[in-house]
């Protein structure tokens, strides 16, 4: 297979290059930098004898993203390009159109015109909002509680148009917490990095009691090929996330226990939530992705931990 990866120099694109490439396929990364790093795909631009080719595109740009097109004849795209960051999105929704939206339609207009015709794409949970039927299944009707998670919406939406017009299938993949090593956002690593300044005290955001499912990548990664793999249809939707759910204040406990503190006052901000459009609870339905065969191999704790001591080690190495 040739594949074009968008965002594969972010975490979880570095890793699902490193496994596409462990496979014996051929890969384009198409990243603009502002969040991926070279440093994630060492492993894989250490050896030579792989088939990796890196542009530095921005996919909110539609001649760059077409040139790319192009100059290769790809069998599928993995599109895990985006603005990620909710609060982010609370300066300003240019960074959830332009490079969500926007960039997501770059995307399909390319494949259209050079014949591309399967789209994985990297979807969220954030988009069910603040759910009222739990555990979520992927038929559930959500009112939108963030502009990332009404971006995610919109591009699954876009590409469902697309699959009527085109040749173009879809397989979205709607991602709870997705964590393991080179995750620096999200709770762990900010848990890590307030440790490391002040290991008497950490702050933590809302109340401590948010409920969420946190997923290892490599679990992740197993999950989309499989569902790539093993279903047909022209539009292909999935939850990808763990059959129980973990606390922020159970986060905090396991950081601590990595960092081998003791004694740590917790100072919380308060209210139900961490901050506007975070969803208090998550709990998704796996149903769907199971009954293709898919389970997680790595537990929930298994995963915070590894991911702590990632980010204890590499923050370490920068202080």
């Amino acid at each position: 297979m040739k594949a074009l990866v968008t965002g594969g120099a972010g975490f979880i694109g570095s890793h699902l290059v490193d496994r596409l490439l462990d496979e014996g396929h051929s890969v384009t990364v198409v990243d603009n930098f502002s969040c991926g790093t070279r440093e994630n795909l060492r492993s894989s631009l250490s050896l030579s004898s792989r088939k990796l080719e890196i542009a530095k595109v921005d996919i909110a740009d539609g001649k760059r993203v077409s040139k790319v097109f192009s100059e290769n004849k790809y069998d599928t795209v993995f599109h895990l390009a985006a603005q990620a960051d909710i609060r982010k999105s609370l300066l300003g929704f240019k960074g959830d159109l332009e490079n969500n939206v926007i960039g997501t339609l770059n995307i399909l207009e390319a494949m259209k015109k050079y014949g591309v015709n399967d789209l994985v794409f990297a979807s969220s949970s954030a988009l069910y909002g603040e759910a009222t039927v739990r555990p979520t299944s992927e038929d559930y009707s959500p009112i939108q509680t963030s502009l990332y998670g009404a971006s995610k919406l919109s591009c699954e939406a876009f590409t469902e148009a697309y699959t009527e017009f085109t040749k173009i299938r879809m397989w979205a993949f709607r991602f709870t917490n997705v964590i393991g090593e080179r995750c620096r956002r999200g709770v762990i690593g900010d848990f890590v990095r307030k440790l490391l300044k002040n290991p008497k005290e950490l702050e933590i955001l809302g109340n401590g009691k948010q409920s969420k499912e946190y997923l290892y990548v490599k679990d992740c990664i197993n999950g989309m090929l499989m569902g790539h793999l093993r279903s047909s249809e022209r539009s292909n939707i999935f939850n990808l996330g763990v059959s129980c759910q973990t606390t922020v204040d159970e986060v905090a406990n396991i950081v601590i226990e990595e960092m081998g503190l003791s004694g740590v006052k917790r100072k919380y901000t308060g209210g139900s939530r961490g901050w506007i459009g975070d969803n208090p609870i998550v709990e998704l339905s796996l149903k769907k992705i199971k009954g293709l065969g898919w389970d997680t191999e790595v537990s929930s704790e298994e995963a915070i931990r590894r991911t702590a001591r990632w980010n204890i080690e590499n923050e370490r190495k920068e202080v």
